[in-house]
Order: structure tokens, then C-alpha cells, then sequence
């Protein structure tokens, strides 16, 4: 029996060669172009290989055959961010909110993006909602030390110059 494409593409991902899952993708979209595990996984391959444009193009495709589709969100929210476009990014990850509450990765995805456009005390707040769904949450556990820190820096310079 022949292996899955996408079974096969994501095994190409996960040994780092991006250029073969490529083709496994467009195999399967050529066949079924609108495939929402083929568009998004193909997304994030590209994301993988820093086409971030074409990726929120594929996400794009998903979400409109499926408008709710948290993986698509939070991969799109996820190369806006890496594009520092943070606004666009949290618009994303309140999205996924919507439809999952506790979506850890949206809620520290979310966090990220905040920090970046220096809302550290909000994005705390992020990081914290995160580790409360799950405490081993490693983004969130890192992300929350770095707040802290940034936010203590942010305070001593706000002393200073008192």
C-alpha cells in the first residue's frame, strides 16, 4: 500500500527537507485543491523556509473554506508576528479565542505580539492565563520571565529619571 502524501510530507518535514514535502503538498493540492490540512501544512513548510508571505496566502486559502480553523489562525497569526506586523498577529490569536477559550498557544502567541509592542504588563497577563491552562507550558514559562524582567527594567528607568 502506498504511503499518505501528506503522511509522507510531513515525515520530509520533520527530517528538515522542506523542498521535497513541497512537492508532496502540491501533489495532493493539484488533486484536491481544497485540502485544509494540505493548504496549511504547505503553509507552514513555507513558514519553515521564511516564505511568510506565501504561507498567510495558503492560510488565507484555508480559512476561507473553513473560517474557524485554529490551526490556520494561529499559523497565520504566528508569520505575522515574524513579519512585525503584531496588531495583525493579535487580531489572529483573538480570533482562535473566540472559538477556544483555552487555547494556551493563542494566549501566549498573544502575549508575544503584546510585549512586542510593549504592552509588557498585558502581555503578563497572557502568559499567566497560558500557565494557568498548563503549567509546563514552556513559552509561556520562558515568555513570563522575560516580561518580568522587561517590566523591571521598564520601572528602574522610570526611577531614574524621576
Amino acid at each position: 500500500m502506498p504511503v499518505d502524501l501528506l503522511e509522507e510530507a510531513y515525515n520530509f518535514c520533520e527530517a528538515g527537507e522542506y523542498e521535497k514535502a513541497l512537492k508532496c503538498y502540491d501533489k495532493v493540492l493539484q488533486k484536491d485543491p481544497n485540502n485544509i490540512k494540505a493548504l496549511i501544512d504547505k503553509g507552514v513548510t513555507l513558514q519553515n523556509l521564511g516564505q511568510l508571505k506565501e504561507s498567510i496566502l495558503l492560510y488565507d486559502q484555508a480559512l476561507g473554506f473553513e473560517p474557524k480553523n485554529i490551526d490556520a489562525m494561529l499559523n497565520k497569526g504566528s508569520a505575522l508576528h515574524t513579519l512585525k506586523r503584531y496588531d495583525e498577529a493579535i487580531r489572529c490569536y483573538d480570533e482562535v479565542l473566540k472559538v477556544d477559550k483555552k487555547s494556551t498557544m493563542a494566549l501566549a502567541y498573544k502575549g508575544l505580539s503584546l510585549a512586542e509592542l510593549g504592552e509588557v504588563e498585558e502581555a503578563l497577563e497572557y502568559f499567566k492565563s497560558a500557565l494557568e491552562l498548563d503549567k509546563y507550558y514552556d513559552l509561556a514559562n520562558i515568555s513570563i520571565e522575560k516580561a518580568k524582567e522587561i517590566l523591571k527594567s521598564y520601572k528602574k528607568l522610570s526611577t531614574n529619571t524621576v
